[in-house]
């Protein structure tokens, strides 16, 4: 466990904000991976980092919904937080024809991969999905680097496609274009987009989320089929995903330990 000083807040939506923070190991880390983050007195919670900048800043994007995000979403800068990790294995870019798909503040990992991808050479296609317009996240700072290759899908069709997510990407996935995909958000969203990528024989890597204790692979709380969310994941290849398909999107531990369906 270290420290870290806040040394920016940026609000994504009424709900997301994302933390901005110096830290030499976040700045090594690949996008993908995620930290845990210490609120003195309240609670250690796993979080993506948004962006690892090398020498620079680094930052993780939290969804006030319990007692330790509403906690850091009333942090200001200048407050510090605890850190462990970087953790987990992160994603690997394959292929010359990227599709991106992420929900909600699932495109915080994405938005680091995008960036990646971008120093490399690669053009990314990005379908960024919410239930309105107003709450899409990064939707500034993925069309600067985007521009028409960030594609909005909003539940309602307040802006972009109306629909899901999950609906864009197939009519994509429909044009034969790309090689590769790479899905955060929703379980139900990332289960669809796999079932349909796999069928054409499309790479996939998907980030799951799991209830994560000890962070690594000790406790079992983040347990799916053989794997350990914590140190095999977040990030799954196609392989992996179809070896737990009978678990994912369909039924996780709560933090109890009891099995329940996947709902979102």
């Amino acid at each position: 466990m270290r420290t870290a000083r806040i040394v920016g807040i940026a609000t994504e939506t009424d709900e997301i904000r994302t933390i901005y923070f110096r830290d030499v190991l976040c700045s090594q880390a690949s996008p993908g991976q995620y930290v845990m983050i210490w609120v003195p007195s309240i609670d250690e919670v796993p979080m993506s980092l948004s962006s690892m900048e090398p020498e620079g800043e680094s930052s993780v994007t939290v969804r006030a919904v319990g007692e330790a995000t509403r906690a850091i979403h009333g942090l200001t800068e200048g407050d510090r937080i605890g850190i462990r990790g970087p953790f987990g294995n992160g994603f690997t870019i394959v292929g010359s024809s990227p599709l991106i798909v992420g929900g909600g503040t699932g495109a915080a990992s994405l938005s680091a991969l995008t960036s990646s991808m971008l120093r490399s050479g690669l053009k990314p296609t990005f379908v960024l999905g919410a239930r309105t317009e107003r709450q899409l996240p990064f939707r500034s700072r993925l069309e600067r680097m985007l521009g028409d290759r960030l594609i909005p899908a909003t539940d309602d069709g307040s802006y972009g496609f109306k629909g899901f997510a999950s609906e864009c990407a197939v009519g994509l996935l429909n044009e034969g274009r790309y090689d590769a995909v790479y899905t955060c958000g929703p379980e139900l969203m990332m289960a669809a987009i796999f079932d349909e990528a796999d069928r054409r024989g499309t790479h996939v890597q998907a980030s799951l989320e799991r209830y994560i204790k000890c962070a690594v692979g000790l406790c079992g709380s983040c347990a799916i089929g053989p794997y350990r969310i914590c140190r095999d994941g977040p990030v799954f290849s196609s392989d992996q995903l179809r070896a737990v398909r009978d678990e994912f999107g369909k039924v996780r531990m709560d933090p109890s330990g009891t099995m329940i369906r996947v709902d979102h």
